[in-house]
């Protein structure tokens, strides 16, 4: 081969230079270089995609529209709680257990050693191993029963039962939701005046005014302990309770969820036409 030929051929060339370049190692051999560099130049563009990522999702997290989170109110309404029934008696208290009978008690303290001065003589000596044979040992010396068992074993009695005497139901001035008159004020005062009859000593004397009336509206609903704060005479209180005692049952006020006692003010006007 001539010299100018040679420096124009590659190191493949000059190696399968006579031999079979159709064989696979010629082929593997020229294409080496470039799936190397392929190869490299991938791998860099995938490591500077790696570092680069996370300023790509947060390019990309801009750009999409946020989501709102909407809230919801709901509305819960709880259960009316159980009424109490303040008749119900309290339950009677456990049936009395006698205990065991008790053996025979011997009082043992432990000897204290004392100088001989010290020592008086009518102090009683300690009891001896036949007295304690089937005694307990205890601080003071009690008769007990044959057969008995110590005392130590037996369960103390328990505290008296002491019956706690029933609380007055409180009776509350404002809660939560007031007492009403069967549908609404505006039939409690059609009821007053249908009810209502002008007392005549009233009408001959000119009487008019506002007789304010409390009363106590209980769980029920039921009216109780009806007196008058301010009356004007002339018959007019009575009147005005005896028209609130024939009231029908009001709803109950109700606190925390529970019907509840309420003391209620009413006023009642008195006028002539």
């Amino acid at each position: 081969m001539e010299n100018n030929k040679l420096a124009n051929l590659s190191m493949d060339d000059i190696i399968f230079e006579q031999r079979n370049k159709s064989y696979g190692a010629y082929l593997l051999r020229k294409i080496y270089d470039k799936n190397m560099t392929r190869g490299a130049l991938i791998g860099i563009l995938l490591f500077v995609i790696g570092i680069c990522s996370p300023m790509i999702i947060k390019m990309v997290k801009g750009w999409l529209p946020e989501k709102k989170e909407v809230e919801v109110m709901k509305e819960v309404v709880l259960a009316d709680a159980p009424p109490i029934d303040p008749k119900k008696p309290p339950p009677p208290p456990p049936p009395k257990v006698d205990p065991p009978p008790i053996k025979d008690q011997i009082k043992f303290v432990p000897p204290k050693v004392k100088k001989d001065e010290e020592v008086k003589e009518e102090e009683p000596p300690p009891p001896t191993i036949e007295e304690i044979k089937d005694k307990e040992i205890a601080t003071e010396t009690k008769k007990g029963e044959e057969g008995g068992v110590d005392a130590s074993l037996v369960e103390p009695p328990p505290p008296p039962v002491v019956e706690e005497k029933p609380k007055e139901e409180e009776v509350f001035k404002f809660v939560e939701q007031m007492p009403e008159f069967p549908d609404g004020p505006a039939a409690m005062m059609k009821y007053i005046q249908a009810n209502m009859k002008y007392p005549a000593i009233a009408k001959e004397n000119g009487i008019e005014g506002t007789v304010v009336v409390n009363f106590e509206v209980a769980r029920s609903g039921d009216i109780q302990k009806v007196n008058v704060v301010r009356g004007i005479g002339g018959g007019c209180d009575e009147e005005a309770v005896r028209v609130v005692k024939s009231m029908p049952n009001w709803k109950p006020g109700k606190h925390n969820g529970q019907a509840v006692k309420v003391s209620f003010n009413l006023p009642i006007r008195f006028k002539l036409e």
